[in-house]
């Protein structure tokens, strides 16, 4: 291994001064360059490990004895006074177990819960930078780091006796007159009509109206006039029925007993019609009888005076009971005849109204043009209620006592009535012929079929 440069080692010792630049005056080093290192330039490889730079001579290991005897130090000297061995204290010693001694040896104290944490000083930490808080890394000294002994309690705030007794009466009086209040407050809350104090006294509240359910509405189409007329369920409802009623036995002979005659003879009537007209598919309802009088109208439509008539406004039967009273003085019999076929001519009326055939015939009426149109129309809706009235005599003939002269004097009756005998020719309810064309087969059939006038040609119509 080649030998270490004693420059080294001069230049590494301590609290030598720095050695003086190349050339300065009185260093030996102070040479050429060919003194120093020998004649001629470097050789490549010379300052490399183990060149030929690396090799001392005896020249250079003269210079580096010389270099080290000028820089010795001379005697050493005192640098302060001399020191009063009096006041030298003897140290103390070093504690054996330094965790549980303070100072400077030991662990900081661990503060007080809730306490600020003082931040380090002297640290290259920045302010700022995330670190964990606590306890939490040893120390190189072993030992308790905290108190293992609670610290001093404080004794408990001790009271004077009055003070304690006028709080204790405080407190009793809060609590009397908090239960004296709510007792009162229970009591007027009981007072009011609460369904909580008193559920058996109160009543419930009405229920809710429910809505009814959505429907949707379906427009009808009208049924034309015409069809209504002639092909309406009336006439498909089969025969009417026999209800077993009996001529009223009333004699009548006033005011009074005309009235209760025609009432006595009503459900009868009604009986017979109510389930032809509902299987017809229509609503029934009984006609009113009223009496007319020429002081008061016996209801809101108007007639002739000497004739009964049927109102469709208010479905009432006016009977003109001075006629009935005249004729039942003059013949008892016939005018009770003359009273049953009148009542079942304008009950066959009501039938058309419940049916809607009266209403669309006043209405083809209404539009006629010329007045034998008109006259027509009112012709077809009468002959149709006398031909109704015969339905009903025929089914019921036994218990009405249709027979013998009572039976002649109907059929008379009804051979010898028409527009002929009208005292102002008006052509209004069809001929007498036609009378009793339409009158006696409904008797003997008492079939709604030998009812439908509107179908029939003109001349069974006039």
């Amino acid at each position: 291994m080649p030998e270490e440069h004693p420059d080294a080692e001069a230049s590494s010792a301590a609290g030598a001064p720095a050695p003086a630049a190349f050339g300065a005056p009185g260093c030996p080093l102070a040479t050429t360059a060919a003194g120093s290192f020998g004649s001629g330039s470097p050789k490549p490889g010379h300052f490399l490990p183990g060149g030929a730079g690396d090799i001392l001579t005896e020249g250079d290991r003269a210079r580096a004895a010389a270099r080290r005897r000028s820089l010795d130090l001379g005697k050493a000297r005192a640098l302060t006074a001399p020191i009063d061995q009096t006041l030298r204290k003897k140290a103390r010693p070093l504690p054996t177990d330094a965790g549980m001694e303070p100072g400077l040896g030991a662990p900081p104290p661990a503060p007080s819960p809730g306490a600020p944490v003082t931040p380090l000083a002297g640290t290259r930490r920045r302010v700022g930078s995330f670190q964990r808080t606590g306890w939490h890394q040893p120390y190189a000294r072993t030992g308790a780091q905290f108190s293992t002994e609670a610290p001093p309690s404080t004794p408990p705030r001790q009271y004077s006796k009055p003070v304690i007794a006028g709080l204790s009466a405080f407190a009793l009086l809060l609590v009397t007159g908090g239960t004296f209040a709510g007792f009162q407050l229970i009591d007027t809350y009981d007072n009011l009509d609460s369904p909580m104090a008193r559920p058996t006294v109160r009543k419930s509240d009405p229920p809710l109206p429910v809505p009814p359910d959505p429907t949707v509405t379906v427009t009808v189409q009208p049924v034309p006039d015409v069809v209504r007329l002639q092909k309406n369920k009336l006439y498909t409802a089969g025969k009417v029925p026999s209800v077993s009623c009996k001529e009223p036995a009333i004699r009548p002979n006033s005011q009074s007993a005309i009235l209760n005659y025609y009432k006595a003879l009503l459900p009868c009537l009604n009986k017979a019609w109510e389930p032809v007209v509902k299987k017809a598919g229509y609503e029934f309802r009984p006609p009113k009888i009223a009496l007319q009088s020429t002081q008061a109208p016996a209801s809101t439509c108007t007639g002739e005076a000497e004739s009964a008539y049927y109102c469709p406004a208010d479905e009432v039967i006016a009977i003109d009971w001075q006629d009935d009273l005249k004729d039942y003085k003059a013949d008892p019999l016939a005018a009770r005849v003359r009273m049953l076929d009148t009542m079942v001519h304008e009950y066959g009326h009501h039938v058309q109204e419940l049916t809607h055939i009266l209403a669309a015939a006043w209405s083809r009426e209404g539009w006629a043009k010329t007045e034998p149109e008109k006259l027509e129309w009112s012709r077809r809706t009468e002959l149709q209620a006398t031909c109704l009235g015969a339905l009903f005599l025929g089914a019921n003939k036994k218990s009405m006592g249709l027979s013998g002269d009572k039976l002649r004097i109907w059929e008379w009756q009804t051979q010898h009535s028409g527009d002929e005998y009208h005292p102002k020719k008006i052509r209004d309810h069809g001929s007498r012929h036609n009378q009793w064309l339409w009158a006696g087969p409904a008797f003997k059939s008492t079939s709604l079929l030998a009812c439908n006038t509107f179908t029939a040609p003109a001349k069974k119509v006039s």
